[in-house]
């Protein structure tokens, strides 16, 4: 019996290394860590070298890749930015302080722990951590005896569980938040939960006071004293910010970064493209990468559904109009709109409280798209600012043109 075999040709070989080197990428950009478990992993082992260097040389970002897990350790373009707040995976609700604060708890009582841990056991090491003197004069208290206690420590173990940090063996959540029963068992991987941390130091080691000073201190990177690391500081800044953000505007800037952005952006953006599959709109007020396949983003617009139809009622109210209203003003609008489309709308949207929950999300996903802007006027009032972007979503009267007379 004789057996056929197929060889590729060079340019196939090279179209297939190019495609699995793109899904890669554009995996890492979406899940920076990533477990054998994932379905790409396979490809980032295997394209590991030449991602690797494709991320160090132009966004200044480190990947790491081992057996079992593979990190992207991205380091934001702008660390003011509060529009990305982790969420809880269950509600989609952002973190609060309060939940933060229990995180890095839960992460400390985790790499003393065992291989396996219960939620009871996690809890018992959140309250005795908590006793810290530091928490305390912060005025950071915490119990478990309250259901709403409960709920924020669950939401803190199920984003673990969304990392791989935590993987469930049995029991379930929902118990204990109900009564504090029914505990639940884990899996510990320490390896996941030691590649969280994004940062130039141990925080060990930083002696800043302020909340700012330490984020800055923690994410510092060396000065540039020449021209040509200056130049790879400029390029690292920018390709991040077109990695990272919805769209990036040369007003918000400084003066050597849009230079460079102006001068360099055919080139940074062709490189881009070349490894995530991105393509740019340059217009004259900035750039944007758009994402043909709409999965590298965690916030989309429009979207189905009634949040997401209310973000374009409100989106498109605000462009066409050309003004910038004040956040009550968008809750009224919400109500009325609620009316005209309660037969589609999900029934809570008509309840008297939800218009200023919906619009506050509504304003947030444009805030997140960087497509408005909340600016305090002179009477102390935020006012809903349009960006230029969003002048996409602008609604004009048809203009209908009269068929010429017949000769």
């Amino acid at each position: 019996m004789t057996v056929s075999t197929w060889t590729s040709t060079p340019s196939a070989a090279s179209g297939d290394h190019d495609v699995e080197r793109r899904r890669a990428a554009r995996a890492l950009l979406a899940h920076p860590l990533l477990t054998a478990r994932d379905d790409d992993f396979r490809l980032v082992r295997k394209h590991a070298a030449e991602l690797a260097t494709w991320f160090a040389d132009q966004a200044g970002w480190r990947l790491t890749v081992d057996a079992q897990t593979a990190r992207l350790v991205k380091k934001p373009a702008d660390l003011a930015d509060p529009t990305r707040p982790a969420r809880a995976p269950k509600t989609k609700v952002p973190f609060t302080r309060r939940r933060y604060v229990l995180l890095c708890l839960a992460l400390a009582v985790l790499e003393r722990s065992e291989s396996q841990t219960t939620l009871g056991r996690l809890a018992e090491g959140v309250l005795t951590g908590s006793t810290d003197p530091a928490l305390t004069e912060a005025g950071i208290t915490f119990g478990m005896g309250r259901r709403e206690e409960r709920a924020d420590l669950v939401a803190v173990v199920r984003l673990l569980l969304s990392w791989d940090v935590l993987t469930r063996v049995q029991g379930d959540e929902d118990a204990f938040v109900a009564d504090g029963g029914n505990d639940v068992l884990y899996d510990v991987d320490r390896r996941v939960s030691s590649g969280l941390l994004a940062t130039s130091r141990g925080a060990s080691t930083v002696t800043a006071v302020s909340f700012e000073e330490r984020l800055a201190a923690l994410t510092a990177e060396p000065w540039p004293e020449t021209d040509d690391l200056r130049l790879r500081s400029l390029r690292h800044a920018m390709t991040r910010r077109l990695l990272d953000d919805p769209v990036v505007y040369y007003a918000d800037l400084t003066e050597g970064e849009r230079a460079y952005l102006v001068n360099q952006r055919v080139s940074i953006t062709r490189r881009i493209t070349e490894l995530t599959g991105l393509i740019p709109e340059m217009r004259a007020e900035g750039i944007a990468m758009l994402d043909p396949d709409d999965a590298l983003t965690d916030v989309r617009m429009p979207e189905a559904g009634t949040d997401g139809h209310v973000t374009l009622l409100i989106a498109t109210k605000i462009a066409t109009d050309g003004v910038a209203p004040t956040l009550p003003e968008l809750v009224d609008f919400v109500r009325e709109q609620a009316k005209k489309h309660s037969s589609y709308w999900r029934k809570t949207a008509t309840e008297p409280a939800a218009a200023a929950d919906l619009a506050e999300q509504a304003v947030a996903k444009l805030e997140a798209l960087n497509l408005v802007l909340r600016v305090c006027d002179d009477h102390g009032r935020t006012r809903i600012h349009p960006r230029s972007a969003l002048m996409r979503f602008a609604m004009t009267e048809p203009t209908i043109k009269k068929a010429a007379p017949r000769p």
